[in-house]
């Protein structure tokens, strides 16, 4: 790999492919490079540690990316998310990209914009075409799934992937991240169906993605967050949380 290592090219694979396909254009920071530079405030470490990036354009609200790597605790730790317009229905994609403890952990999910339970023709529409490859996926030798909270696992989709790998099953997982992303960028590209929404207005669809965000990325619900303040500080923390929480 040339010195990078398997989570990072996953995931730098996976932004570029975005920036290029949507034409994203990079917000720079206030002091003209990363949108939030991420400093060490572990006693471990010290300097940089990483960085969040933040690109708009294509019909997106953004995409972030936050780099977390400490090699001193075997942290090597790489995030996406593209957030769609909190007016429309199409899912947020994400993907987290991992290596930590010497194992590859992974998270991938389109993160439903309305109640599954409640809307069945848009589950069909958004989220029924992965299921072939959600087993194959959850079927590659090698991985074991995360131990997530059930409040984690009901603010997601019952598509998602999340799971432990060896290096060997962290390399197979390409076809399915591929999967996940050109049906999410048919989504986008597309829309979803007017007819799929019922009364479904612009208003709710806003209103829930705020609730939905501030939930997921609740330091109460994840508990990752207690340890991502311990590394790059409680403001810098506050900052990466406000910025996935954003709204519009």
């Amino acid at each position: 790999m040339s010195g990078t290592s398997l989570p990072k090219s996953l995931a730098d694979k996976t932004r570029d492919r975005l920036v290029n396909e949507l034409q994203l254009t990079e917000q720079p920071g206030p002091q003209g490079g990363a949108w939030i530079p991420l400093e060490s405030h572990a006693p471990m470490a010290q300097g940089s540690v990483g960085e969040v990036r933040r690109y708009t354009g294509g019909g997106l609200l953004h995409l972030v990316s936050c780099s977390i790597v400490v090699p001193q605790i075997g942290l090597d730790s790489h995030m996406l998310f593209a957030f769609t317009p909190s007016e429309t229905a199409v899912p947020h994609f994400t993907l987290d990209s991992v290596g930590a403890g010497g194992h590859c952990a992974f998270h991938l999910d389109l993160i439903p914009r309305l109640d599954l339970g409640a809307n069945l023709a848009y589950m069909d529409e958004a989220f029924t075409p992965l299921t072939e490859t959600c087993k194959a996926g959850r079927a590659i030798e090698g991985l074991s799934a995360a131990h997530l909270d059930p409040r984690q696992n009901a603010v997601m989709s019952p598509w998602m992937l999340a799971h432990r790998a060896t290096p060997e099953a962290f390399e197979q997982i390409d076809d399915t991240v591929t999967a996940y992303l050109d049906h999410w960028l048919t989504l986008l590209n597309k829309g979803i169906s007017s007819d799929v929404l019922d009364d479904v207005n612009s208003e709710i669809l806003a209103r829930r993605d705020a609730r939905n965000k501030a939930i997921i990325f609740d330091p109460a619900v994840d508990k990752v967050w207690n340890q991502i303040g311990g590394l790059i500080g409680e403001e810098s923390a506050l900052a990466l949380r406000n910025l996935l929480t954003m709204c519009g």
